[in-house]
């Protein structure tokens, strides 16, 4: 479906919403980006809420654009995540009882916090939607993806002090036994994942930046997504955190309030040769893909089996998660 005019689009009374999915692995700048982006004048992004494709996953399985009805509605309301919409039941039941579909009614949620932030545009930033690029794309086939991706090996180690047995790549039976190695499955199915199913979009709905860019150059890296947002660059995005106070909890929350700056940790100091070696040798096709440095995996019985170990896993165990 091709998207209409500027001048098209700007006239409708009802833009078309949600209008622009952030998405990356966790523990890569999507909390920055989002907020950068959520200070445009002209454009809202929701944070994490997950329930387009999480509180309907039942459902999209059978139909991957399903009428509208009041199972989903109900889904929707009890979903753990949606009360960050910050809308009411009533928003809920009114987008409900004007809808013919499930799209149609995800859209006017978005459409009513979008006015009540008094912008036409409203997206959301919920990083695993980068594997949920081809359902969200049936559903809003007009709907902008924007990928941050950060190098893998300090995703890495933000991760460590991160995932749980209930959270990210923590959740993995691997985790245990090799932490790192884990780890570098998870970046690489995730960043792999929405890299693929993002190129194969239109190139004017699908654009990746890499954290290291915007940080370094964040004007010049934001003038590149409004771009493809065909939205007016603002310097409003560059001063998000001007006026803003730390009012979320989590060491990324608290500093994506501050200006832009290189992320806490660095590989090449923080993560020790072998770590890095068994990184890349899970995951160096695609550091390359994105322009990140290699050292070259070193040789060892250790470093091998460790990702033996590691890709075996993944064919054995991992298969549910491709």
């Amino acid at each position: 479906m091709q998207l209409q005019p500027e001048s098209a689009r700007q006239n409708e009374e009802h833009p078309v919403n949600p209008y622009v999915f952030v998405v990356g692995c966790p523990r890569s700048g999507t909390t920055l980006l989002q907020r950068m982006l959520d200070n445009h004048p002209q454009l809202t992004v929701t944070n994490d809420t997950h329930f387009i494709t999480d509180a309907v996953k039942k459902t999209l399985r059978r139909d991957p654009y399903p009428q509208m009805n009041p199972e989903i509605l109900e889904a929707v309301v009890n979903y753990r995540r949606t009360y960050r919409m910050g809308l009411e039941n009533v928003d809920f039941q009114q987008a409900a009882t004007d809808s013919d579909t499930y799209a149609e009614f995800v859209s006017k949620l978005y459409n009513i916090r979008g006015a009540r932030q008094n912008k036409p545009f409203s997206g959301e930033k919920t990083p695993s939607y980068c594997r949920q690029i081809p359902a969200l794309h049936t559903l809003f086939p007009r709907s902008r993806f924007i990928h941050i991706v950060r190098d893998g090996r300090d995703t890495t180690l933000s991760a460590l002090g991160w995932a749980t047995d209930t959270k990210g790549p923590g959740k993995w039976g691997l985790w245990k036994e090799d932490p790192v190695g884990t780890c570098a499955l998870w970046w690489r199915w995730q960043v792999g994942t929405g890299d693929r199913d993002g190129r194969a979009l239109p190139n004017c709905l699908y654009r990746s930046l890499r954290y290291e860019d915007l940080v370094s150059n964040p004007e010049s890296e934001l003038r590149g997504i409004a771009r493809t947002l065909a939205l007016p660059y603002s310097d409003d995005m560059v001063n998000y955190h001007i006026g803003k106070v730390r009012t979320q909890s989590g060491r990324s929350a608290k500093s994506a309030w501050l200006p832009p700056v290189q992320g806490l940790r660095d590989w090449r100091q923080d993560m020790s040769p072998e770590d890095a070696s068994v990184f890349e040798s899970i995951a160096g096709d695609l550091l390359t893909r994105f322009d990140y440095e290699c050292v070259g995996p070193r040789a060892g019985r250790s470093v091998s089996r460790r990702v033996s170990r590691c890709l075996k896993w993944w064919d054995q165990e991992g298969k549910e998660r491709r």
